[in-house]
């Protein structure tokens, strides 16, 4: 895996925004209408821009996947992450949806382990290429990279299908929360 900056935005983005056409998690906040995946774009667009500052991302050597991940002991109230969440809501929610995704956000915080995290907030392979083992090595890295920096690896899922690849890989369920679907909390 290779360490992104800034000039890698656009190909992070399109894999994301690929990989998450049809997350439950993911569609919870957008705004469902005719530019649904150009809201999708904008949210990984976002997310790519707090983990530049407050975490980092990866992406696999094939260049068909990738991962955010955010350090939340890190990340600050900025005059550019409130002009970011501005655009979010804005370019990708829309005012009706603010409100769920706030209470998402806090539900998810307020169960996270204590100590400090890896948050593997987005690991996304382009469709066409799951499957053939690229997200398994990409996580196999980061999980590696969490242990080389005393941190704890965690994330969530709304795809069901995806916990038993999760747990293959060491991970186990410590809370599951509900938005009108699941949502699997897991720790290594």
């Amino acid at each position: 895996m290779q360490k992104v900056t800034g000039s890698n935005k656009a190909l992070i983005v399109d894999i994301l925004t690929k990989a998450f056409d049809d997350n439950k998690s993911v569609n919870y906040i957008i705004k469902q209408d005719e530019r649904r995946i150009e809201r999708i774009r904008e949210l990984s667009s976002y997310s790519f821009e707090i983990c530049l500052r407050f975490g980092e991302i990866f992406i696999s050597e094939d260049k068909t996947a990738c991962a955010l991940i955010l350090f939340p002991d890190k990340k600050r109230t900025t005059a550019g992450s409130v002009i970011s969440d501005l655009r979010l809501i804005i370019k990708a929610m829309g005012l009706s949806n603010l409100s769920k995704a706030l209470k998402r956000e806090k539900a998810i915080k307020k169960i996270h382990p204590p100590g400090l995290l890896y948050h593997i907030w987005y690991i996304g392979v382009e469709p066409q290429h799951q499957g053939k083992g690229t997200g398994s090595l990409l996580l196999k890295d980061l999980i590696a990279r969490a242990r080389n920096l005393n941190r704890i690896p965690v994330l969530e899922t709304s795809a069901k299908n995806n916990v038993p690849w999760y747990q293959k890989h060491g991970f186990t369920i410590y809370s599951q929360l509900h938005f009108g679907f699941d949502f699997y909390c897991m720790k290594l």
